[in-house]
């Protein structure tokens, strides 16, 4: 199955939102096949469509005066930062062509999150009930890696991931991440030990990282496919049919 993979570049947040927006109506028109849209943005905080403003805890005045927009969203989940550095991939994705309920497909981009990670030597896992990638999920301080919130209309998933690479974690100080207050925040450059200067925030390791990304999640669709191929009980999505209202599935900032 054809998955179109377009790398951007830095690109500004509602340029980004608006492109998912467009790609979503064509995917849902079928004039296009699957995409996978990899970028990084600017400093920018999102809220998820019912997420707690309390979680932003710096005035509104100081995010202004440093040029941090913040924006309310239509995916689920709390606060995320997004900035130079991080890997943002947006899977505008047919679920029920690809025989995906919504579960299964969080659980790929987690899988995906994790292999990439596992490319630098970082060893990420789930935290059950936390949607995401983590290091050390099991222990009294996890450190959260990789984000997730996703929506899927008329059977369409858009919004997706974001996962640390050379970020700045300091511009984690300005938010709970994820709503959350007794979580670290962590990078690949930084559970590699990477020296000073590759750990920088550029969008070379995030353009890297994209591809190896963009590799990972391709053969863990690639591998479920040849799964429900061999299994004659495996079925497509009765749920996630054109028409059904729009759902969204919480992430984790």
């Amino acid at each position: 199955m054809t998955f179109d993979v377009r790398w951007l570049g830095r690109v500004p947040y509602r340029e980004a939102w608006d492109l998912q927006h467009a790609l979503v109506a064509d995917r849902i028109a079928g004039r296009i096949p699957d995409t996978l849209l990899l970028l990084e943005h600017p400093r920018v905080l999102t809220l998820g469509r019912h997420a707690s403003e309390e979680h932003v805890i710096v005035p509104a005045e100081y995010l202004a005066s440093i040029g941090v927009e913040v924006i309310r969203v239509e995916r689920g989940g709390e606060v995320t930062y997004h900035g130079p550095g991080q890997l943002v991939a947006y899977p505008i994705v047919k679920l029920g062509e690809r025989g995906l309920l919504i579960q299964p497909f969080v659980r790929l981009l987690e899988g995906a999150m994790i292999a990439t990670a596992a490319t630098y030597g970082v060893t990420a896992e789930r935290r059950e009930g936390y949607p995401g990638a983590w290091c050390d999920p099991g222990s009294t301080l996890p450190r959260k890696l990789g984000a997730l919130g996703v929506r899927i209309e008329q059977d369409v998933s858009y919004h997706g991931i974001a996962l640390n690479v050379t970020t700045d974690l300091d511009d984690f100080g300005l938010i709970n991440p994820c709503g959350l207050q007794s979580i670290g925040v962590t990078s690949i450059a930084r559970e590699a030990g990477w020296p000073p200067d590759r750990s920088v925030p550029s969008t070379a390791s995030v353009e890297e990282a994209a591809s190896r990304f963009a590799e990972s999640l391709g053969r863990l669709l690639d591998e479920r496919a040849a799964d429900r191929s061999r299994d004659a009980g495996d079925r497509p999505a009765a749920d996630l049919r054109p028409g059904t209202p729009a759902t969204t599935v919480a992430g984790t900032g």
